[in-house]
């Protein structure tokens, strides 16, 4: 496997997956600590948090901002080591732009409860490497550059966002519930469309997810909507 598939299922992985591991250093004297999160993505593929001060690892960001988090789509193989998973490396800072709240919330409804409590903050991950391990024999190292989506390209996708996925559930939500039902198996709901990126669409019914990936990436809005056309004809076959 060439090592640009290798660096596309890694993106793949982190935009598919919304919890992982986050290991962070105790403030207090040092020691690996870890923790379960939940994340979103912003459009180049960075996650994307909802920490409460209180919280142990958001203290000791605040001391040491380095952090590393493991993603996985392994723990219900069988034989877990087969599976796939991705550690991204970088550092965790707080963020308080209106997209990066709107993309969590967009991907943990849930969260709107205590957003705005007031030891709640928005944090994202400036990710610097990435170490991905496809299975037995297949693992490999990335410099962010080789797994991000290229910023213009996310630039892109970020203005034009809100406007795709408010037409898909205007205009076509037949087919936003053809993508789920069909092409992902999924059942019957309300499916609608709660945000796009280059790489796929996210899904959501009735506090179910699904994430419908492109065959390749869409860079602006001629191939999305091409994409997104071609989707809804394959998913009515």
């Amino acid at each position: 496997m060439t090592e640009r598939r290798n660096a596309d299922l890694s993106r793949l992985l982190v935009r598919r997956r919304g919890v992982g591991m986050l290991a962070t250093s105790m403030a207090d004297g040092g020691a690996p600590y870890a923790s379960l999160v939940t994340y979103a993505c912003d459009h180049r593929g960075q996650p994307l948090f909802l920490f409460s001060t209180l919280s142990d690892h958001t203290k000791n960001i605040a001391a040491d901002a380095r952090a590393s988090l493991l993603v996985e789509n392994a723990a219900r193989n069988r034989n877990p080591q087969t599976g796939p998973r991705l550690t991204l490396m970088g550092t965790v800072k707080r963020d308080k732009s209106p997209e990066t709240r709107a993309r969590f919330l967009a991907r943990h409804p849930d969260a709107a409860l205590y957003a705005d409590f007031g030891d709640f903050a928005f944090y994202r991950m400036t990710v610097e490497r990435g170490h991905y391990v496809g299975g037995f024999a297949r693992a490999v190292w990335f410099d962010a550059k080789h797994i991000l989506t290229p910023k213009k390209i996310a630039d892109e996708m970020a203005a034009i966002e809100d406007g795709v996925v408010q037409h898909m559930n205007a205009d076509h939500a037949e087919a936003v519930r053809a993508y789920a039902d069909s092409l992902l198996g999924r059942r019957p709901g309300n499916w609608r469309m709660t945000g796009c990126d280059s790489d796929g669409a996210d899904l959501m019914a009735d506090g179910r997810y699904a994430r419908l990936e492109y065959d390749k990436p869409v860079t602006d809005s001629k191939t999305c909507r091409d994409t997104l056309v071609a989707l809804a004809k394959q998913a009515r076959s």
